[in-house]
């Protein structure tokens, strides 16, 4: 199969799906590279300078979610460090298209809070349950009533009592600092979300500085990084307050009784930025590594916005650039091209190459621009996975494989995940040991791994 496009060198003969695919190839490839990053960012600072506006950050908080009480706890750090001014917004947090598993989210926040925070030198207690609603109300009843001075010092004291299920001292607050009716903190709340969704985001525990966003204290040293090169640091000392945590592979070795499972999609932009690191972990410290792809969302007629489409897009640019990841020359496998990936990783797992099919289909997808819906690119694809095109072609479009990624998604959903790339470690008897979502918790996997071997010698 090819695509006509490609044959006759001209848009007019294209298949309709076939043109979608090359247009968003086409546009997030231009997203996607570095020199856009600059750009825009030295576009920002000129109109600021032009304006004579001072160096503002916007901070956008949702009361019941986990990863706004961890950023919430850098609000004050942030702006002493760099000596720029947070403007803080309440917002509702994702809605309708933009979050299509809300209380998974909201129950992986909880628990995906509670595990790094103490990692990054934060505080969230265990919380499993939903936060009580009368409580909720009164934190937002205290923050909408704050200033953005009175904003930044009370929010990590409000939060904290909120996940302290404490009421008594949220009323505390609510008298020291003052609070709204249930009523204003709504409108508060409403006209946060609607600054949002003007700037083109929708999610909470979000920094917003000169046309970027930076999702809560995992992205803060890129906006770190970026207020430094602006010689905004207020200390010689040029360590950042957030950076991230190295991947770190560690001393000890034997870990063939620790299983790392990764849930994996070919459509998948943070797949593509972490897939080979994941791999070369569990080769460095002898981890048993079971992949376990899934059908990608959109597939599965889970829809999402425009909006989010480009933030993670542009998001996982940035992440793979930080980390010297390959990455940016698109053409988009969704639909007939996944497909055809998929149907050929049984058999790829019968030659033991699997991993490496899943590899390559990622490398060409998202670094080297090359086109899977036909069988040219497919061939390459194939024979960088170091497999025989002969006998692939053979297989290419054959079903069975539709079972096994619906199996593995419902294990994803069993286990409280629901994004890719997502990780379980599981210890020699199949205990869960861990389970997060997100290839920025990679890192966080290497240190329990480690911890791990250390405690069975």
């Amino acid at each position: 199969m090819t695509d006509r496009f490609e044959e006759q060198g001209g848009a007019a003969t294209m298949d309709p799906s076939n043109m979608v695919r090359w247009l968003t190839s086409r546009v997030m490839t231009r997203l996607c590279q570095p020199e856009r990053l600059l750009k825009g960012r030295a576009r920002a600072e000129q109109q600021r300078i032009k304006l004579g506006l001072p160096h503002v950050v916007e901070y956008f908080h949702q009361v019941d979610d986990g990863y706004s009480h961890l950023a919430a706890q850098m609000l004050q750090p942030l702006s002493k460090r760099y000596g720029v001014e947070i403007v803080c917004h309440l917002v509702a947090g994702p809605q309708d298209k933009n979050l299509p598993e809300p209380e998974l989210l909201l129950n992986l926040s909880r628990y995906d809070a509670c595990q790094v925070a103490p990692e990054y030198g934060l505080e969230f207690p265990r919380h499993d349950q939903p936060l009580p609603r009368n409580l909720v109300e009164l934190a937002s009843s205290i923050l909408a009533a704050q200033d953005t001075t009175g904003f930044v010092e009370c929010a990590e004291k409000v939060g904290r009592a909120l996940w302290a299920d404490d009421e008594v001292t949220l009323r505390e607050l609510a008298e020291e600092f003052g609070c709204v009716s249930g009523e204003d903190a709504l409108i508060c709340i409403s006209a946060g979300s609607r600054r949002q969704n003007e700037l083109k985001h929708y999610s909470g525990a979000m920094f917003y500085y000169g046309g970027e966003w930076y999702w809560g204290v995992d992205r803060l040293y890129h906006l770190e990084q970026r207020l430094c090169e602006l010689g905004l640091a207020q200390q010689s000392d040029a360590s950042l307050l957030m950076p991230r945590p190295p991947i770190e592979t560690g001393h000890l070795r034997g870990g063939a009784s620790l299983t790392l499972e990764m849930y994996a999609s070919l459509r998948s932009p943070y797949t593509a930025v972490i897939f080979d690191r994941v791999v070369k972990l569990a080769r460095d410290t002898g981890v048993t590594l079971v992949v376990r792809p899934v059908l990608p969302m959109v597939m599965r007629g889970v829809s999402a916005t425009r909006q989010k489409g480009m933030y993670i897009f542009a998001d996982a640019a940035r992440e793979a650039q930080a980390q010297d990841v390959p990455f940016g020359k698109f053409y988009d496998p969704i639909g007939n091209p996944a497909r055809r990936g998929y149907s050929l990783y049984p058999w790829a797992c019968e030659q033991g190459k699997g991993v490496a099919l899943i590899s390559a289909f990622l490398s060409c997808a998202f670094a080297q621009s090359v086109n899977l819906n036909n069988d040219a690119g497919l061939r390459k694809m194939v024979e960088m996975a170091g497999l025989d095109w002969s006998e692939a072609k053979k297989r290419v479009g054959q079903s069975g494989w539709e079972e096994l990624l619906e199996n593995n998604r419902t294990d994803l959903y069993a286990s409280g995940l629901w994004g890719v790339p997502s990780f379980r470690l599981l210890d020699e008897t199949g205990k869960e040991l861990s389970a997060l979502w997100g290839q920025d918790r990679l890192w966080l996997f290497s240190r329990i791994i480690q911890r791990h071997l250390r405690a069975r010698r």
